[in-house]
């Protein structure tokens, strides 16, 4: 896979050295001179160049690219290169960071965004995520479908508690992809029963998030006489 990374910051590189150990190719761009520090990422390849002008971009060879990432630290360089790389290049997935949570409401579809990562939201969500049980917590937002990854942590009392994946009427629009158990992380199947402490992942749609919360946090009922 051929990806290209717009911003060759401490960022950009950190992701650059992720997916060359995963065996991709990494085009690095960034228009500062000082940025370009072939040494610190050497199996990548370099560009000097502005990511926001289509001569750059064509010079990049974005049209053979598989994903392109904006991960300037500037919220308006990133949109604009999201934009030419969807709109000019057909780039098939389109990744950009926000800097600014202000600002998350433009990384959407209209701006050629497939999926828009804050970095001060996911390191708030990690922090709910180790503090909360029974709580939904949305990690990651996907521009299109208007859906996001969410992670709940079945609590002791949830009524959920030994049923069987399969057994379960989840919400339209929602899908269990994850079960993290302890160390181990298991692709659920419909025979795989669900445990308390349980991380639960799910891709699902903002409408039935709610909707999920309640129907993993509900209480099982008092028998006790």
């Amino acid at each position: 896979m051929r990806v290209a990374i717009a911003g060759a910051g401490a960022v950009g590189r950190s992701i650059a050295g992720e997916l060359l150990e995963n065996g991709h190719e990494v085009l690095l761009v960034d228009k500062a001179p000082t940025a370009i520090s072939v040494e610190r990422v050497p199996q990548a390849e370099w560009l000097l160049a502005d990511a926001c002008e289509i001569t750059s971009l064509d010079e990049a060879a974005l049209q053979r690219c598989n994903v392109v990432i904006a991960a300037t630290g500037d919220d308006k360089v990133n949109l604009v290169v999201s934009l030419l790389a969807k709109t000019e290049y057909g780039v098939p997935r389109v990744v950009a960071r926000v800097n600014n949570p202000k600002n998350e409401w433009l990384f959407n579809e209209s701006w050629g965004v497939d999926v828009a990562v804050s970095t001060p939201r996911l390191m708030s969500a990690l922090v709910e995520e180790a503090v909360s049980v029974g709580d939904l917590v949305r990690l990651l937002r996907f521009s299109h479908g208007d859906a996001n990854l969410v992670e709940l942590t079945l609590p002791e009392e949830s009524a959920l508690a030994g049923t069987q994946v399969g057994d379960v009427e989840w919400p339209e629009d929602t899908s269990l992809v994850t079960i993290i158990r302890g160390t181990r992380v298991l692709t659920p199947t419909r025979e795989d029963s669900l445990e308390a402490g349980d991380e639960l992942l799910f891709v699902a749609a903002q409408a039935r998030e709610e909707q999920l919360e309640d129907l993993l946090s509900v209480r099982k009922e008092d028998t006790s006489g």
